[in-house]
């Protein structure tokens, strides 16, 4: 039926950017549990590694002294709580480096996928996940079945991984008993960082599998069918008549606007009927004269009745009204092949305004063969 939701053999189409975005907004992002996973272990192997000596330095310090404690501490009960008090804040403060570093390569490893994100939704209850129909359902889907590749995959890795490690590093290992205390410290710390780096190689190698699956099953999830595009298309774009309406207004106001510039024109010149342009040429602000307003056909006779009630001057020229209409945009300069043509234009104004008042009556005509390039010429309607 129509008012079905699409299936997911029906969601064709690539996710768009507001439904990408609108799934950040609900948490849903791309994340890697295997990749924060290895971070965890790479840095606390970095930070074994770097941080590993004064730590098992401070932590000597700390346990020699609470195992050969001053007698003067068991004279009174306060003392001693006290003074283990300070031995614990000891320990803590110097594994604090440690600590700082693994929560940031955990940050670090969680955010590689899909950035830094607060959402407040994902702090909801949602009860679905408490549908065990769902949650049966999930188990035996596509993201179910991979993890329970990766969790045999791990198991294996990290197995082979341990026995490697073990076969290498038996003989090290039987001998820590046999060397001082601080020795055998330090020489359990190699090892350890060893073994921290032989299982970063192991999940690193899950981890690597694990990344591109989630990045596709995250677009599979948010696919949409061409319907969905289609709507969405129109709540962003709007509806088509809409869409109309407003370019309608538009237009509008642009012809008001444009109406309300024509009594600044210096010439209209017309075609008579059918088109219309009207001119100012402004010396100190442009090069040329400059289209303030253009119509054809009723706007045509609009422009010229508003010219003809402000004063302005009105030519009748076809040719050269063609050439400007259909060659020059509103509010832009005349191109330079046009210059000659309407210099003679202007001329021809300024000289019947400048004309004695008794000639006025006799007002000669607009010069006619005007110099207009065939390339700017356009047939007569």
């Amino acid at each position: 039926m129509a008012d079905q939701k699409p299936t997911a053999q029906e969601r064709t189409e690539q996710a768009t950017p507001k439904r990408l975005q609108e799934a950040r907004e609900r948490g849903e992002v791309v994340r890697s549990r295997e990749l924060a996973t290895v971070a965890v272990l790479l840095t606390a192997a970095g930070g074994l590694a770097i941080l590993g000596p004064n730590l098992l330095a401070d932590l000597l310090d700390v346990t020699r002294q609470n195992l050969a404690p001053s007698p003067t501490v068991f004279a009174a009960e306060l003392p001693l709580v006290q003074y283990l008090h300070t031995a614990l804040l000891d320990a803590v403060w110097s594994l604090i480096p440690f600590l700082a570093v693994i929560s940031i390569g955990a940050v670090l490893g969680s955010m590689a996928l899909g950035g830094w994100i607060f959402s407040p939704q994902l702090l909801r209850v949602r009860w679905s996940k408490l549908d065990p129909i769902k949650g049966f359902k999930r188990v035996f889907a596509l993201r179910g079945l991979m993890e329970l590749v990766k969790a045999l995959a791990k198991f294996i890795l990290v197995t082979g991984a341990a026995v490697l490690l073990l076969w290498q590093f038996s003989d090290r290992a039987l001998t820590i008993s046999a060397v001082p205390l601080r020795s055998a410290l330090g020489e359990a710390a190699a090892l350890l960082m060893w073994s921290f780096l032989a299982l970063c190689a192991t999940l690193a190698v899950i981890a690597a599998a694990d990344i591109p699956f989630q990045i596709w099953s995250h677009a599979r999830q948010l696919r949409m069918s061409r319907q969905e595009v289609k709507d969405e298309f129109k709540e962003t774009e709007g509806k088509p008549e809409v869409k109309a309406r407003i370019r309608e207004l538009q237009r509008a106001v642009a012809r008001r606007r444009m109406m309300e510039a024509v009594p600044q024109a210096d010439v209209v010149i017309t075609n008579p009927k059918h088109y219309a342009v009207a001119l100012r040429y402004a010396p100190d602000k442009a090069n040329a004269p400059r289209v303030i307003a253009k119509g054809a056909d009723l706007l045509a006779l609009r422009i010229q009745a508003v010219a003809r009630n402000a004063g302005v001057p009105v030519v009748r020229s076809p040719v050269l009204a063609r050439a400007v209409y259909f060659s020059t945009k509103l509010d832009q300069e005349i191109p330079a092949g046009l210059y000659s043509a309407v210099a003679q234009i202007f001329a021809y104004v300024y000289s019947v305004r400048q004309g004695r008042p008794a000639q006025r009556g006799a007002v000669p005509p607009p010069p006619d063969d005007l110099p207009i390039p065939e390339e700017l010429r356009r047939d007569a309607d």
